[in-house]
C-alpha cells in the first residue's frame, strides 16, 4: 500500500535536464568574443595595470567559455548527435583546447580560432534542434 502511495503519477522523460531550449552555444560565442576583444585591447595598450586586469578578464571569460562548451558536450549531445556528426567528440576537445590557447596567449589570433571552432558547434547545434 505505502509503495503505491509513494508511487509516480506520471512518468515523464526529457532529453535534457531541462526542457530544451536552455541551452545555446550563444554563451560560448559571447564569451570567446570577450576573450578576443580582451586580447585586441591588450595589445593595443602599453599600461601594465591595464594589461594585469585584462589578463585577468581575460581568463575568466575563456573559463567561462570552456564551461559552457563542456556543458553541450556533456548535457545536452547525446548518443544520436554523436552518431550523425561522428566529428563532434573531436570538435569539442579541440573547441576546449583553443580556448585554453587563448587563455593562455594575449594574440587575438588564438581568441578567433576559438570562435571558428565554436560557429561550428553552433552550426551542429542548430541542425539538432530543427530535428
Amino acid at each position: 500500500m505505502l509503495s503505491r502511495l509513494f508511487a509516480p503519477k506520471v512518468k515523464v522523460s526529457a532529453h535534457c535536464d531541462l526542457p530544451c531550449g536552455v541551452y545555446d552555444p550563444a554563451q560560448a560565442r559571447i564569451e570567446a568574443e570577450s576573450v578576443k576583444a580582451v586580447q585586441e585591447k591588450f595589445q593595443a595598450n602599453e599600461d601594465p595595470h591595464f594589461r594585469a586586469r585584462a589578463t585577468i578578464i581575460k581568463e575568466q571569460r575563456a573559463e567561462l567559455a570552456k564551461h559552457h562548451v563542456s556543458v553541450l558536450w556533456s548535457d545536452y549531445f547525446k548518443a544520436p548527435h554523436f552518431e550523425k556528426y561522428p566529428q563532434l567528440h573531436q570538435l569539442v576537445n579541440d573547441t576546449l583546447k583553443a580556448l585554453s590557447a587563448a587563455k593562455a596567449s594575449t594574440d587575438p589570433k588564438t581568441g578567433e580560432k576559438a570562435l571558428e571552432l565554436i560557429a561550428e558547434i553552433d552550426r551542429i547545434f542548430w541542425e539538432t534542434k530543427k530535428a
